[in-house]
């Protein structure tokens, strides 16, 4: 069943709320080799299940469906470490607004999430918590940051939940588990209660096995309306930008390729486009806003929310090689990005980045851009940490990994990655659509149309 499945059989009486958190639990403990819990709570999640069952109003858009939601979300009475060893004993006093309004909406909260630590990252290989496998194929990496959300729903625990994006981090792990994710528009979801990398960049986003439950999440947290009609893809020009299409491993691109003809198929219409200077400009943003940012928003995060712990501390417990760097030499350290570099990128470069998508969707007529969501599929766990090999090279994995990703959040922009196809392999592939600013709406009823053009890619193998 989907979330929207689940919540009308708990008010028709169908099911229980009881039965399906029994059921999620039954599934965590079954794939708990992935390891895509730092908690699991089952008591809480039983007896808040108990309650739904007894209550008399059962009219909440979620109501009685369990969920996730990754660790670096603020959760009243459970711990919020951010994948972290300094906060793992920090249990916040009150939900952070986005989980509250789901579970306003009647959802049942049954653990926290891994990601990678502190959001910086991913591969999901976690040195405090331990790495978290993929449901495809468990040797290789879920992605990140939110690679815990991601394996969680791939792997049937759950149906939906939610992770963070700053430069890609819901809809990476999405592509490589071949599930749907959403990235909105930067504030249309409220950020307090989110441990954050950059204030300029940061959101939560939905996590779904479908983009109709993306639509049902994205609803109950904006307060909108929890459905949209699919649109005709006879009506949609989708820009299909060189930069972001380009130097892609053989088997993205083969998916991709039938996947764009599949949606020429059903009427869309593909328009190539330029985009030159794209990854210039966008480097010249990505970096030192988040590096710059880090320290600041951890600053004030830490302190605001009673942690107890300061970013020193913090940053002396990073147990990840690849965060620790980038928190010793980027963050706090001699390399930390200069007040002007910061200030060129947030009031300059930015603006131009914009600019261009702006011009771009105008100029063509555009309802979105489409592109494969990542350049290649899920990698091997071990030795991907730095690097990986693409077309016979090798490449930096961060980098790569984000390189789709990051453009359009350096812009803010809306972006959703649903599942194209699989690999020779097996392996799940992403394409995204992003689209202007605050079309997230017109987005999703796409997106639904896309989602029912390209058809299902099944579920992993059984476990």
């Amino acid at each position: 069943m989907t979330t929207r499945d689940m919540a009308a059989a708990v008010r028709d009486g169908t099911t229980t709320s009881a039965a399906l958190v029994d059921a999620a639990l039954a599934a965590a403990e079954r794939n708990a080799d992935l390891n895509a819990f730092v908690t699991l709570d089952n008591d809480g999640a039983r007896t808040a299940a108990a309650a739904a069952d007894a209550a008399a109003d059962k009219s909440g858009a979620l109501f009685g469906v369990p969920i996730v939601v990754k660790d670096n979300i603020a959760s009243a009475g459970l711990p919020t470490s951010a994948g972290t060893a300094a906060l793992k004993d920090w249990v916040p006093e009150a939900d952070a607004p986005v989980l509250a309004r789901l579970r306003a909406a009647g959802a049942i909260l049954i653990g926290k999430t891994g990601l990678h630590e502190l959001a910086f990252g991913i591969t999901s290989n976690n040195a405090t918590f331990g790495a978290i496998g993929n449901p495809w194929a468990p040797e290789r990496f879920a992605g990140g940051s939110s690679g815990g959300s991601g394996a969680a729903v791939a792997a049937g625990i759950v149906t939906a939940g939610l992770g963070t994006d700053t430069g890609g981090s819901v809809r990476i792990p999405a592509a490589l588990n071949g599930i749907a994710a959403l990235r909105p528009t930067v504030g249309r979801y409220p950020g307090k209660g989110i441990v954050p990398i950059s204030k300029t960049r940061d959101t939560a986003g939905p996590m779904a096995r479908t983009v109709d439950d993306l639509v049902l999440l994205d609803g109950v947290i904006t307060g909108g309306e929890t459905s949209v009609e699919p649109v005709s893809l006879a009506e949609v020009r989708l820009g299909v930008a060189a930069p972001l299409n380009a130097d892609l491993d053989p088997e993205t691109s083969r998916v991709m390729d039938q996947a764009l003809a599949a949606l020429e198929k059903a009427g869309a219409t593909l328009v190539p486009v330029d985009m030159n200077g794209l990854m210039e400009l966008n480097g010249k943003v990505g970096f030192p806003l988040a590096l710059h940012e880090a320290k600041t928003g951890l600053v004030a995060f830490l302190a605001e929310n009673g942690t107890g712990v300061t970013i020193e501390e913090l940053a002396a417990g990073i147990a990840s090689p690849d965060v620790k760097f980038v928190f010793d030499e980027l963050v706090l350290g001699p390399r930390a990005i200069p007040d002007a570099v910061y200030e060129a990128a947030l009031h300059t470069a930015r603006p131009q980045l914009q600019a261009l998508y702006a011009e771009t969707f105008a100029a063509h007529k555009l309802d979105a851009l489409v592109f494969p969501t990542t350049p290649l599929p899920a990698q091997p766990i071990a030795g991907s940490d730095m690097n990986v090999l693409l077309n016979g090279r090798e490449v930096p994995t961060f980098q790569t990994f984000i390189r789709n990703t990051d453009p359009g959040s350096n812009a803010g922009l809306p972006g959703i990655s649903i599942p194209a196809g699989l690999t020779s392999d097996g392996l799940p592939v992403g394409l995204e659509i992003d689209g202007p600013s605050f079309s997230d709406r017109r987005l999703l009823a796409i997106a639904l149309s896309i989602e029912a053009a390209l058809g299902p890619i099944g579920a992993p193998p059984a476990r």
